[in-house]
């Protein structure tokens, strides 16, 4: 291809692509403010009523009835889209939007412990899908609409553009990219975060005063921390997967939310462990400025896993910034480094290694946190992903290029699920 034909065909995909990443960034965008606005009301309302706990068995009910009733063929949730991206079959079903939305809704209202990034995900990508099946899309650019979509949620629930951009392209496969969909991808991700801000919905400021230099002793310690943070992500998913299975065991899909409801508002009750159940914001905060006990992790651990495999909706990336982010508090006087910073980096890497998005994780601390964290976020977030092997919250994902040992070409469009 001469150079004038190589740039008039990248003037015709930009184009192409300016009016549909707009477009998909711009719903991905309205989607995640509603799920906000929605998701702060359920907060709200469950604090103010905390006896609301004991209808958590009935709101898990709901959650598994719309499900078995109008949602089978989407339950696999993000990992259908994941899928859809690698082996294009049919268009996302655009009551996928409503549902996982309502679905979230209730599981938070009633005290769940969920996150809220799988919804805006899944909500971005139906309405990116109707985009391509409305232009009459080739499989190709299908692919890309749905990876745009992906980053336009993810961008617009959690402030971050830049770390958006790159999670739609790193969530397909462990250490391969379709950088044939950065354009798309950055420019949704823009327009979904400047949507939500110009709507005036608000993210949640955490704050590292201070930084300290990078040394060898810092880097050491990251080191550590990182391989601590990797192992939690590979639990947190392989232990969710487990509750899964178990709850399989039953045969009437809404029963098994209703019972894992059953179960978590008597312990929760009978406990008094409210801080374990939502999204856990303000521990997350706490978390940054104080020493926090050190059963916040595992417990947070252990209600999130639990009410991820009994089938609420939601998500798991913010119980995984809860997770990090007060495992990295207990870790920093091991290592005899600064608390913000250690949260901050749990709060990152934990995700990284749970979701194999290293280079999203670093980017979101970059964008969270500052310039200055790079080099110990960077640190973190890679140890995490080597050392969380090949477990991921996302099933669908593909092998890729792998973790450790050469991966032959057949083996990298695998499954996850299929090695484990």
């Amino acid at each position: 291809m001469s150079g004038y034909a190589f740039y008039r065909q990248i003037f015709r995909d930009l184009l192409l692509w300016i009016p549909l990443a707009l477009a998909i960034g711009l719903l991905g965008g309205l989607a995640s403010a509603v799920l906000l606005v929605s998701l702060e009301w359920a907060t709200q309302t469950r604090v103010a009523n905390p006896q609301i706990i004991w209808l958590l068995p009935l709101g898990g009910f709901a959650v598994g009835y719309l499900y078995h009733r109008f949602g089978r063929s989407i339950e696999s949730g993000s990992n259908l889209l994941i899928d859809e991206v690698h082996n294009p079959k049919a268009v996302i079903p655009l009551r996928m939007a409503p549902l996982v939305l309502l679905g979230t809704v209730l599981s938070h209202l009633f005290g769940a412990s969920v996150g809220r990034e799988g919804t805006a995900v899944q909500m971005a990508g139906t309405f990116a899908d109707q985009i391509a099946l409305w232009t009459k899309r080739t499989p190709e650019v299908r692919r890309a609409i749905l990876m745009a979509g992906m980053s336009a949620g993810f961008a617009g629930v959690f402030g971050t553009p830049i770390a958006g951009a790159v999670f739609g392209l790193e969530v397909l496969a462990l250490g391969k990219m379709r950088n044939n969909a950065l354009f798309p991808c950055l420019i949704a991700s823009l327009s979904s975060d400047g949507l939500v801000r110009a709507i005036g919905v608000h993210h949640t400021h955490y704050a590292i005063a201070s930084i300290p230099v990078v040394t060898l002793k810092g880097l050491a310690a990251v080191l550590i921390a990182g391989i601590v943070f990797g192992l939690a992500g590979k639990l947190f998913a392989e232990t969710t997967h487990w509750f899964a299975r178990q709850f399989k065991r039953i045969k009437y899909q809404p029963l098994r939310p209703f019972i894992g409801g059953l179960v978590l508002s008597v312990v929760v009750y009978m406990t008094g462990a409210y801080r374990y159940i939502g999204l856990g914001i303000p521990s997350i905060v706490e978390s940054f400025s104080q020493p926090l006990s050190l059963f916040d992790a595992p417990l947070k651990f252990l209600f999130t896993t639990f009410s991820l495999g009994a089938g609420f909706k939601g998500g798991e990336v913010t119980p995984l910034f809860y997770i990090g982010a007060t495992l990295g508090n207990a870790l920093a006087p091991l290592l005899d480094m600064p608390y913000p910073l250690l949260a901050g980096l749990g709060f990152v890497a934990v995700f990284a290694g749970a979701a194999n998005t290293p280079l999203a994780s670093s980017l979101m601390a970059i964008e969270l946190f500052g310039a200055a964290i790079a080099p110990y976020a960077l640190l973190a977030c890679v140890v995490a992903f080597l050392f969380s092997g090949h477990s991921s919250i996302y099933v669908a994902q593909r092998l890729g290029a792998g973790k450790g040992r050469p991966i032959h070409d057949e083996q990298a469009t695998t499954r996850l699920s299929d090695l484990n």
